[in-house]
Formats: C-alpha cells, structure tokens, sequence
C-alpha cells in the first residue's frame, strides 16, 4: 500500500480510533461500518474514496488491511466532533511512563456508540501526540476524580495487570455521598456481585448469588440531614461495585438514575434526557461518586500515592446549595456505558 509522504491533515476535528489486536488484517470498510452500525458499507467506502479517514503514515482505500494498534482519524460528519474541544482534565501526576489526571464527571474517557462525544482519550493523544497514550483503566461518564494513562505498551500492561489481579500494593478509594446514613461508622459489604435480576436494564448489575466475588469497605465520613459523605475502599474491581453494594445496603449514591430507581428512570434519561421524572428522581445531575485516593505500583518499581479533591459540585451539596442541572443532557450517548476491555472497571 502507498505510504503516504505528507502530514496528517491540520486543523480538522476528527474522531481518534485505535484498531485492537483482534482486528488486525480486516479490511478498512469491514472493520469501519461493523464498528458503526448505522454506516452502510457503501457509505463507509465513499467517505474513504474522498479522504474523510486518515492513518499516520499511509494512504488508505477501502480494501486496505488494517494494523493492530493503528490509530485511525475519522473526519465524517457525525462521527467525528462539531464543536471545539473542552479543556484538558488537571494533570495530578506525571512522569516518562504514566499520566494521572483529574477527571471531570460528564466527561467520557472514551468515544462509545455512532454519535461523537469528547472523550479523554482523544484530548490527550493531543496534548502528548509523541507518546503512545492509551487508558488504562475507565470511569463512568459521571463519575470524577483519579484516572490513570500510559505513554506506552508496557506501562499500559503493568498497571492494567495491578489493577486487574489487585496487586497487594494496590489500594484505590473513593468518596460517595449516599441517602441516609449507615447505622454504623464503618461497614464491610462482602456480596457477590452479577446481572440485575429481573432488570429490563441490560448494564444494570445486582447483588446476585451466582455473580462474581465482591467486597467492598465504607466509612462514614460526614453525616448531613438525609445524606452521608462515605468513603469507599474497592478490595475487588466489579463493575458498577460501589452504586451496587451501596443500593443494597438501602443507602444508594445521591443523583443515581440506575441503582436505587425502577428501570423507568434511567431507560426515560438513555432515551429522553433529563425530563421532570428523571430530575424528581435522581435530584442531583449526576451520581456522587468521586475517585479520591489511589496507591499505585509503578512499572519502573517504586510506589505513587495520589489523591483528588472532592468536585466542586458535591463540595455544593455539602454546603447545602441546590444542584444545577445542566441545559444540554441529552441522555447518555454511549446507550448506557462505555464499551469494556480486559481489565477495565468503571465505578
């Protein structure tokens, strides 16, 4: 295949999309339009013909095979963004090898579904576009504080593995405030964790006998009228582990629209957005779950010891302020979550 001279086209917005291992040897129209359902393969070859996808290094045209780890660009209308990007998250914590930054809730870590949407893994591959920045591990869209990339492969494996297996060095908490309050200071929550039963939500995970091991430690921080700050310490990494084992414990996360709702809440926000059943609901933009403290082993051998300030919008809600929503939630563009790997976990 020809290899293309020139740079990267500058200055247009495109939506950034790594090819993983698996699909290595596809062919570019194949991969694309079954990555994109809603694109008809024909409508994916003509984008192709006229330039709207891009690889570093190389020409492409519809038959091209493509590469494992390759980043494509996409410049499509729709799929790629309409507007200027939001600011790069804080940056907590960097190095040769690592990035540690402070999420934002409403902020996705990576594109998920047909409809772009900003995500962190596309601001900094800008912001570090000499590094091969990659996550390693997720948050949910609503969930803020200390996340975690890699400048390169084997960073990325080292701290997907500590995260995965729960290296004895690894200790990650987080700060939830939760309906009520726990009788006691400090509760230990030992309960498997699987599907919903009898959910019509697909993502939703429940206290399930048949479900996976799961374990997790809560202290009461704060008590207020009608709520409590808690600290959260993960000894497991299910998904959803926190909003799970706090709904069962009849104290879910303030602002929740899946644990501690019927269904009929959040498939009316997936679908509608935040309409008045959706806001009496939930009564708070979005779930209060904020990744506070991480100990990390790091793959050059020594240890790092993070920790982010609780947002300023569950900063409000302690001091009693009301909640603002904003104007422009339209429902969550990733159907629900974000697509998982090996090794993620989303909060």
């Amino acid at each position: 295949m020809a290899r293309r001279d020139g740079p990267l086209s500058e200055g247009r917005p495109f939506r950034p999309l790594v090819v993983a291992p698996e699909h290595a040897g596809w062919r570019l129209d194949a991969y694309l339009s079954a990555r994109f359902a809603s694109w008809s393969r024909a409508a994916i070859q003509r984008a192709i013909k006229a330039g709207e996808v891009e690889s570093r290094g190389r020409s492409l045209k519809p038959s091209s095979l493509i590469e494992a780890h390759e980043e494509l660009r996409l410049y499509m209308k729709g799929l790629a963004p309409d507007g200027p990007p939001p600011p790069l998250p804080p940056v907590l914590y960097e190095d040769a090898r690592l990035i540690v930054l402070n999420k934002p809730p409403r902020l996705l870590c990576h594109p998920a579904g047909d409809k772009y949407a900003w995500a962190i893994i596309g601001l900094a591959r800008e912001a570090w576009p000499d590094a091969r920045v990659d996550l390693c591990h997720r948050l949910d869209r609503d969930t803020s504080g200390l996340l975690v990339l890699s400048k390169d492969l084997a960073a990325n494996a080292f701290i997907k593995h500590a995260l995965k297996y729960r290296d004895d060095a690894l200790e990650k908490t987080y700060q939830a405030l939760c309906w009520g309050a726990p009788a006691e200071d400090a509760v230990e929550v030992r309960a498997p964790i699987g599907e919903a039963i009898g959910s019509e939500i697909r993502l939703r995970r429940g206290v399930n006998p048949a479900g996976q091991d799961a374990w997790t430690s809560f202290r009461v921080l704060e008590r207020l009228p009608g709520l409590s700050l808690v600290s959260c310490r993960l000894h497991t990494g299910r998904t959803h582990q926190i909003r799970v084992h706090l709904e069962h414990l009849g104290h879910a996360i303030v602002g929740d629209r899946i644990y501690g709702q019927p269904d009929a809440v959040f498939l009316e926000w997936n679908e509608r957005g935040a309409t008045p059943l959706v806001r009496a609901a939930a009564r708070f933009p979005r779930q209060c779950l904020h990744a506070w403290t991480l100990r990390l082993p790091h793959p050059d051998g020594h240890h790092l010891h993070l920790e982010a300030p609780l947002p300023d919008d569950m900063r409000a809600l302690l001091a009693g302020q009301p909640p603002e929503w904003p104007e422009d939630d339209p429902g969550d563009p990733a159907g629900g979550a974000e697509d998982l790997e090996a090794g993620d976990e989303l909060a």
